[in-house]
């Protein structure tokens, strides 16, 4: 098979839930763990740094990854979902996996992974382990795909566990509370292994640390720690909280016997995205008018969004805005400005709200604006109406911002 038939039987095959939904979720480990064994327990070969949470956990993960390249060591990164290329997900020292290596992994283990029938996600964690046991990384950054107890990624046994935060999302899964979606994040949290908490929030505090006692872990909550302001290139005033859980990562790593000096955390912070190949994270799409897209999709993570919206300087506000249809409409209408104009689209997936759906439910709310048939056709309405002096968002989903980037 060619790279694209081989990615066209990977998503056609087998589910996916960045696509399809609650069919790709799997409520064990066990076809994990099969597929472990059969590649040679691979994830036994490398040290680990594991990071889940409900925002930002994408951004941290990247960051991590930046400054131990920038100290020289070989670092694997495993993140989900890809914004326009699959091999987006497995990366070292910022290249991405190579097309033959896609296909011989599929190749090999072909009938393995139709016996079993595992699900997309399984598939794909079990590559990224392979592949990062095979090249002999000094160390890999593995983001959580959903939750953290049931996750795929939940076989390694890391140096550090990370989580970043928790927000109401993936409700149907996780559960619709704080506290009982803390407890299935808080699943990566392993025997003797340092977590590192980034936000203290009053209704998971305690969660985490019953969690930790339990498997007598070492936990700090990064945001109650004094550490020296750094800066990042990833822009946007809600990385602050992520710089400040690398920070204090970073702080466990070195207790651990990693050399990281602070020239490396300085300099792998300011050059994340040349180091790493980081998209969507507030990134600039156009000048005059100036355009930004960024992934941000949940109530957090769009809050975050607005308050950088609302500390740029523009005339008008134009929204290029999709969801996918699975989305609670209600915990973010009260958010976003009445005052802007939207372009409201579908992002190109099974799972996309139809543009006019949307713009329906959005009127209610005093949201306006008009239903396009694509986010391209959307995003070129919103760049011919808008004055130099306006400014353009595009977002509400991953998917929005992958078809435009």
């Amino acid at each position: 098979m060619t790279y694209l038939e081989t990615l066209e039987w990977m998503f056609a095959q087998l589910p996916m839930y960045q696509r399809q939904g609650s069919a790709a979720f799997k409520k064990d480990l066990s076809n994990t763990l099969k597929l472990s064994e059969h590649l040679g327990f691979p994830e036994m070969d490398f040290k680990s740094i594991h990071v889940a949470g409900t925002n930002g956990k994408g951004s941290t993960s990247h960051m991590l990854a930046s400054i131990l390249q920038d100290v020289g060591y070989k670092v694997g990164l495993y993140t989900s979902p890809h914004l326009k290329d699959f091999r987006e997900r497995i990366k070292i020292n910022g290249k991405e996996v190579s097309k033959q290596f896609v296909i011989g992994f599929m190749k090999r283990n072909k009938p393995f992974f139709e016996k079993h029938q595992l699900s997309f996600f399984e598939m794909t964690v079990g590559m990224a382990f392979d592949y990062f046991s095979r090249e002999k990384v000094d160390i890999a950054v593995v983001e959580v795909g959903l939750g953290g107890r049931l996750d795929s990624t939940n076989i390694i046994n890391p140096e550090v566990s990370v989580i970043t935060n928790i927000g109401l999302d993936h409700t149907q899964f996780l559960g619709d509370t704080l506290e009982l979606i803390a407890y299935e994040k808080g699943g990566i949290i392993k025997p003797n292994v340092p977590v590192v908490i980034g936000e203290t929030q009053k209704e998971t505090e305690t969660v985490f640390r019953e969690l930790a006692q339990k498997n007598h872990a070492e936990i700090t909550f990064a945001d109650e720690q004094i550490s020296e302001n750094y800066v990042s290139d990833l822009v946007g005033s809600y990385q602050s909280k992520n710089i400040k859980t690398v920070v204090q990562t970073t702080k466990v790593l070195q207790q651990k016997g990693f050399h990281i000096p602070k020239e490396n955390i300085k300099e792998g912070l300011l050059n994340v995205v040349k180091n790493t190949g980081l998209l969507g994270r507030w990134q600039k799409l156009s000048k005059e008018p100036k355009a930004v897209c960024d992934t941000g999709h949940n109530k957090e993570g769009l809050t975050y969004v607005i308050n950088q919206i609302n500390e740029e300087q523009f005339e008008q506000l134009h929204m290029v805005f999709g969801v996918v249809n699975d989305k609670d409409i209600t915990s973010i209408v009260d958010l976003l400005p009445k005052d802007a104009t939207y372009y409201f689209c579908k992002p190109d997936i099974p799972r996309g709200l139809d543009a006019v759906v949307l713009k329906e439910r959005f009127s209610k709310y005093g949201l306006l604006g008009k239903a396009y048939g694509s986010v391209n056709e959307a995003y070129n309405s919103a760049i011919e109406n808008a004055k130099k002096d306006d400014f353009i968002f595009v977002g509400g989903s991953t998917f929005v911002v992958a078809e435009i980037i």
